[in-house]
């Protein structure tokens, strides 16, 4: 099939209102990053590697910068909010491969929203002094997941100025574990000697457990790709994305590394693996003179609120776009009259998330943080491994008239080297993670296949995408 991905030339309408500086999307991306990875998996990250929590986190943040480097020089070349479904058919122009990456990156916005629901109701449990691990809990992730239908149902506009709210709050909670950290070292109430300690599960080599906690880190990175949908809304994006992008994930992995070295240093690794909520234990144990048994469940709470919403609100933007272009059956693209919001793309997203969440908790019988959360990154990292291939095959067969920004030509190998290394399960992933990804691919795959077959019949047509720049509607 062509790789023109337009089948008319766009209507004339207005241009998106390019409203957002160097502050506000640098704002936008950090506040993207961060969220539940850090608040809910240092625990789990400690527990691979002991007391040198802190190189997993760095690792991440090495490759997740490599496979920005690709990102910047496509979103600068090609300026639409299409993302990674936009690079993978301007490369191969094969409408199937482009919908597989689409709906990797729609079902990565489910396991992060489900993983963070999971966490809130943890979190909940502790401010309502409710046994970790009941099936209350589980219920309790379920009611947050149809709560934040009920709100996409409304009609959810994404706001820069909310966004910044809740980065501070999130930013807050993250500084708080490392001012309490360091307070704690100035008392010496703390082994700061741990931090540089290796402790492997299972006499797993350093290397092999530095690559399972870093498939496992690497959650907490996630979130830079989604800057390239405000591309069409920010001011001059060829000068400031680069930059700017660069310097969002510069301060995040900062914070995490400062995070992690408090928190071991703090709390002793086994207790902060066995932890529901690994930083509460860190502000119990540096300060425990200060009310925080509650406070702190609140922010945690509050920061990945909004990363569960903003996800489900993607999610569900992704199967309506798909839906309308008749990737995906025309139903799920059916509208709210009154709110205009796409209520069937919404409700399908939320049955697969709570579907999710009941299945790893009830029949897999799994940590549904770990696994959800690991799964968002194993998804995520193969999407990164193809966007990598994309732009080196885009850098050799085409070319555009405007500046933009330039990888070097090693850049996008590593990281398609890198990023395919950390799928595999040579990493030590959970096999669960490869379950879930499976699962929800092979739904995908059901669904073009039951469209193709529709459309081949009844209407006498092919399948495929209209329309790649404008994938969400």
């Amino acid at each position: 099939m062509s790789s023109d991905v337009s089948a008319a030339p766009q209507s004339e309408q207005p241009e998106l209102k390019r409203a957002l500086g160097p502050r506000l999307l640098l704002l936008f991306i950090v506040g993207d990053i961060l969220g539940t990875g850090v608040y809910a998996l240092t625990g789990d990250v400690a527990a691979e590697v002991g007391g040198a929590a802190w190189a997993p986190f760095l690792v991440a943040f090495a490759v997740a910068t490599i496979t920005a480097f690709s990102y910047l020089e496509l979103v600068t070349k090609y300026p639409h909010a299409a993302g990674a479904a936009l690079y993978t058919h301007k490369a191969f122009g094969i409408h199937f491969v482009t919908f597989l990456v689409a709906f990797a990156v729609m079902s990565s916005g489910i396991t992060s929203a489900s993983t963070a629901s999971k966490f809130f109701s943890e979190n909940l449990a502790v401010v309502a002094g409710i046994e970790p691990g009941t099936t209350t809990v589980m219920l309790i992730a379920l009611a947050f997941m149809v709560l934040l239908a009920l709100i996409n149902l409304r009609g959810v506009s994404e706001s820069v100025k909310v966004n910044v709210v809740l980065t501070i709050v999130e930013l807050t909670g993250l500084l708080i574990v490392i001012l309490i950290g360091f307070y704690a070292m100035t008392q010496g109430n703390v082994d700061f000697s741990r931090v540089m300690v290796f402790e492997t599960s299972e006499d797993k080599s350093a290397f092999v457990a530095v690559t399972a906690a870093t498939s496992l880190a690497f959650f907490a990175m996630v979130g830079f790709e989604d800057s390239v949908n405000m591309v069409e809304e920010t001011k001059d994006p060829t000068r400031n994305f680069p930059r700017v992008m660069l310097t969002g994930l510069g301060i995040t992995a900062f914070i995490y590394v400062l995070v992690s070295i408090a928190a071991v240093a703090v709390v002793p690794v086994g207790d902060l693996a066995a932890s529901e909520t690994p930083l509460l234990e860190v502000v119990r144990a540096g300060a425990p003179g200060l009310p925080m048994d509650t406070l702190y469940p609140l922010i945690s709470m509050f920061a990945v609120a909004n990363t569960a919403l903003i996800n489900m609100l993607m999610a569900s933007r992704l199967i309506y776009g798909m839906a309308k272009q008749d990737v995906l059956p025309r139903s799920l693209s059916s509208v709210l009259p009154g709110r205009r919001s796409p209520w069937a793309a919404i409700v399908f997203v939320t049955l697969v998330a709570l579907g999710l969440i009941v299945v790893v908790t009830r029949v897999m019988a799994a940590d549904t943080v770990t696994a959800l959360g690991g799964t968002t990154a194993l998804l995520l990292l193969g999407v990164f491994a193809i966007v990598n291939v994309a732009n080196l095959v885009l850098k050799r067969t085409h070319h555009v008239q405007h500046d933009h920004f330039k990888a070097p030509v090693w850049v996008p190998v590593v990281g398609a080297v890198t990023c395919t290394f950390l799928v595999g399960p040579w990493t030590g992933r959970d096999p669960v993670q490869y379950k879930i990804a499976g699962i929800l691919i092979g739904l995908g795959i059901a669904l073009w296949v039951l469209t193709w077959l529709w459309n081949r019949g009844a209407r006498g047509k092919k399948t495929g995408f209209r329309d790649v720049d404008h994938i969400a509607g």
